[in-house]
């Protein structure tokens, strides 16, 4: 009887270190000024009924993770387990979501956010590419900054919006995202990279002039037209005012 349970328990162990080991490595390659909230999602498997009930609050079957603002550029790393049982229901990998927030000034509000997702899928669909040889599948994204004006003074805001690369560099009209087939992630890395355009664009068209240094903001009807469309009037600007104060023609040089 003592050899029984001992040959159990090793089985019992060997089973725990065997699905300790179907997990991967995700990493996220943040640009300085950055902050990332990061949630991965557990489902029932293909082919599983039971049902996960509805709740509030703390969720077993959805992990979340935080970094706070570094002021240089930097990597996090976390330990995924590609398997989950949550009140008896067998639960796979799903899918990994990001959101994230940057600074672009030094007060408070001086923040813009976006986000991006990875679906992870039994299997991956024929043009899809999965995982490289070198064990480690990036997902791409630029982030750029897109500025614009509020209030009466015409303040400058912006807003944070990250776009895909592809594979080559090429910036996509898609938000950062990608597709990993789970059965390929075992013991690998999928790794998320960010970076920023050092180019800032208008957020709204048609109320911004590119000139020498910069944008000139369109007068509109006038100069108290908070929303200021140039409609062809290129010879009309209105003045802006700087995250610092200043009050200047041309963002973001202050020429």
């Amino acid at each position: 009887m003592g050899v029984v349970l001992l040959i159990v328990g090793v089985m019992g162990l060997s089973a725990c270190t065997g699905r300790a080991v179907e997990s991967f490595t995700l990493e996220v390659d943040l640009p300085e000024q950055f902050e990332l909230k990061t949630a991965a999602n557990y489902r029932p498997a293909t082919g599983e009924t039971c049902v996960l009930p509805r709740r509030r609050g703390e969720r077993p079957e959805r992990k979340v993770f935080f970094t706070d603002y570094k002021p240089v550029a930097s990597r996090v790393s976390y330990e995924l387990p590609l398997t989950e049982t949550v009140e008896g229901c067998p639960l796979v990998l799903r899918s990994v979501e990001f959101d994230f927030y940057a600074k672009w000034g030094t007060r408070d509000t001086d923040v813009g956010g976006s986000f991006a997702s990875i679906s992870v899928r039994d299997r991956v669909e024929d043009g899809m590419s999965g995982m490289p040889e070198s064990g480690v599948q990036k997902v791409l994204g630029e982030c750029k900054w897109h500025f614009r004006t509020v209030g009466p003074l015409h303040a400058i805001r912006k807003l944070l919006i990250c776009s895909s690369l592809d594979s080559i560099g090429t910036v996509r009209e898609s938000r950062v995202g990608g597709v990993a087939q789970r059965s390929q992630l075992s013991g690998k890395k999928l790794r998320l990279a960010l970076t920023v355009s050092e180019d800032e664009l208008p957020a709204f068209g048609d109320r911004w002039i590119a000139v020498p240094g910069g944008w000139r903001r369109c007068r509109g009807k006038s100069f108290e037209d908070l929303f200021g469309y140039c409609t062809g009037n290129t010879t009309e600007f209105k003045p802006i005012k700087m995250p610092d104060g200043r009050i200047c023609d041309i963002y973001p040089t202050c020429q």
